[in-house]
């Protein structure tokens, strides 16, 4: 099939689309707080967080449309939803309208976000599939830098002007409109209404959670580690940060020369990397090897979540990888929701209110982990070697 030349970079927009819906506006967060004196820190906050309360639902829901609806159709639906939540809060007098436009925002991330992936499995397969997949997951973290550096720019001439970042949905349904093809509803065979998705699809969506847990664990934590430990405060925990986006980019544009390479032990491989980048971050008072550590968490996050996804797709049927996608992206967003949640339980049953037992847990919890999964990697080899010798 001779794929149209504009397909990728309008497939890979969508991808861009979707990880501007919480953090983008995050420069303005200050300024917001101002505008609404009367609202509360834990409503300010929601400012952010409110649209992943609804992706999740969202996110199943259109992964259900593709049976009754056309992918480009429920994209383009979604990027209009998306529009009215992202650009509209500029325009509303008070802070429980703009909570109501954020969570709308969120559903039309929730309908979009799966089909940023599931397109790319339309489309392409073999190692273009897996080129396309680290594609995706580089350019979303791209759009991320590019979206916050405009917001921040956009933020001084006031609270309401970095809702305009959000503009650039309507590029991204120009794109869609004019270069995704049209595609057809898909419905499953006579024979498959009935399927379940199968056992291993949960499995990779709860591995997609907990590594999100351990990932943003830097975002939450950082800022407080570097100020226990005396080494830095705000500046330096945003540079720290931004190493972890550095990271993931890097693996995910290698991302099929990683897979070439490590063959079945990439997961493995890149677990190892994050568990002992949370070793040393339990160790270290050296900033440049803090550094080193959160590009290391930044490399293993943007080789894993492609590679599981992939996993996940190649154990359902064309008809259920919305389904696959869907659940994979929502234990994501869990992952992300419960990371402060469950790490800071731990500490306080633990009565160890340091970050930096929280970091020698995920460090212990991670490289059991690799442990035991290349264990059933060696003894799955020999199993597959014995069988075809006899």
């Amino acid at each position: 099939m001779n794929i149209h030349k504009m397909l990728k970079p309008t497939i890979l927009s969508i991808g861009m689309a979707t990880v501007m819906a919480g953090a983008a506006i995050s420069p303005a967060l200050g300024l917001i707080a101002k505008a609404f004196p009367q609202a509360s820190p834990t409503m300010i906050k929601l400012v952010l967080t409110a649209p992943s309360i609804m992706i999740i639902p969202f996110s199943f829901l259109s992964s259900y449309l593709t049976s009754k609806l056309t992918k480009r159709t429920i994209i383009l639906i979604g990027l209009c939803i998306y529009l009215i939540g992202g650009i509209g809060p500029q325009f509303v007098p008070n802070i429980e309208l703009l909570l109501g436009l954020r969570l709308i925002l969120g559903a039309g991330v929730g309908l979009v976000m799966p089909l940023s992936m599931s397109l790319i499995n339309d489309y392409f397969t073999g190692r273009e599939r897996t080129k396309m997949m680290g594609y995706n997951s580089a350019f979303s973290n791209l759009g991320g830098i590019f979206t916050m550096l405009l917001a921040g720019w956009l933020a001084t001439f006031g609270w309401r002007v970095p809702f305009n970042v959000y503009f650039l949905g309507l590029i991204i349904f120009v794109l869609i409109f004019f270069f995704l093809p049209k595609g057809e509803i898909q419905k499953p065979q006579q024979h498959e209404q009935k399927s379940k998705l199968p056992f291993a699809v949960y499995g990779y969506a709860l591995a997609m959670g907990g590594i999100m847990l351990a990932y943003y664990s830097i975002a939450t934590n950082i800022a407080l580690y570097l100020e226990q430990s005396h080494l830095g405060g705000a500046t330096l925990a945003g540079t720290v940060v931004s190493f972890t986006t550095v990271g993931g980019m890097i693996t995910s544009l290698l991302l099929v020369q990683i897979e070439v390479a490590l063959k079945k032990f990439i997961i493995p491989v890149m677990l190892f990397g994050m568990g002992c980048a949370f070793l040393i971050l339990t160790f270290t008072h050296s900033v440049p090897l803090v550094i080193v550590s959160v590009c290391l968490v930044g490399f293993g996050q943007g080789a894993l979540f492609p590679t599981i996804v992939l996993k996940a797709l190649d154990r359902v049927p064309f008809h259920q990888a919305d389904q696959a996608i869907a659940m994979t992206s929502s234990c994501t967003f869990l992952g992300q929701f419960l990371s402060p949640i469950v790490l800071d339980a731990i500490g306080g049953l633990a009565n160890q209110t340091g970050i930096r037992f929280q970091y020698g847990m995920l460090s212990v919890s991670i490289l059991m982990i690799v442990i035991i999964s290349t264990i059933m990697i060696r003894r799955s080899n020999k199993r597959m070697l014995s069988s075809s010798e006899s």
